[in-house]
């Protein structure tokens, strides 16, 4: 039985994370975090990770990114693993993540959703294959009280594509103006509008065809079933390191 503290327990995705686990044998939320708790948890909550005092395997944090200190302080003193789920992350905080994965166990992943890290894993393959003759453009859209754009995760895809491509390339965030695309270019586009629980879309662009890949999220549950495989995964680690999604699915092609 893996033991998870969830940090932002009564959040939109701290609800669906606690509801799904009811359905999972082989885990289980002993804690919950959060400035604002509100309705009824199986499990008791506290306003802040000092009051915590619960045995527990793997912190998952689904809250904001500026709690990250007091996670990695909270981790350090318990000598424990933890899931970072959090998007918006500084360059500030992603050098302390890297820093902190000497001594501790940390899995962080842009996107928690398995679908979205299989086609991370897919443009890797075929970036390179298609940038000689293809123009590529990575499109996102989210709900209209999404904080960061780009996404996390189109950033991640678009750092995917950039580094698995020898040529030199570079991002343009939107196009204005009248100006002829650059083969060069890899162009990142950010959609704000209602309740979209995020879409993405890598677009290939060709002399005569196109090649679309397209991830579309229907419900905030596929971020909570990743979450939790990770969770699972991270609860059985105990070497320090940086892990993220594809450790957990242990695929290679």
């Amino acid at each position: 039985m893996t033991r998870i503290i969830l940090n932002g327990c009564c959040g939109k995705m701290g609800t669906v994370i606690s509801n799904l686990v009811e359905k999972e044998e082989n885990l289980q939320i002993v804690a919950g975090i959060d400035k604002f708790p509100k309705g009824e948890r199986s499990y008791p909550i506290f306003s802040d990770l000092d009051e915590c005092n619960v045995a527990y395997d793997v912190l998952l944090d689904f809250s904001r990114p500026d709690s990250l200190s007091s996670i990695i302080a909270f981790s350090e003193k318990n000598n424990k693993p933890m899931v970072l789920c959090s998007t918006g992350y500084t360059k500030e905080d992603l050098a302390l993540i890297e820093e902190k994965s000497k001594s501790l166990p940390i899995f962080r992943s842009a996107n928690m959703s398995v679908g979205v890290n299989l086609v991370n894993m897919l443009l890797r393959k075929i970036s390179p294959v298609l940038y000689e003759n293809f123009d590529i453009e990575v499109i996102e859209k989210h709900h209209n009280q999404k904080v960061d754009a780009p996404s996390g995760t189109a950033v991640m895809l678009a750092n995917t594509i950039k580094d698995s491509i020898e040529e030199e390339t570079h991002f343009v965030y939107g196009r204005e103006g009248i100006a002829k695309r650059e083969h060069k270019e890899i162009g990142i586009h950010a959609i704000r509008g209602g309740s979209i629980v995020g879409d993405h879309d890598v677009i290939f662009a060709g002399d005569g065809e196109v090649i679309e890949i397209t991830h579309k999220a229907i419900s905030r549950e596929v971020f909570a079933v990743g979450a939790l495989k990770a969770s699972a995964y991270m609860g059985t680690i105990s070497n320090p390191g940086l892990y993220d999604m594809e450790d957990v699915l242990n695929l290679s092609f």
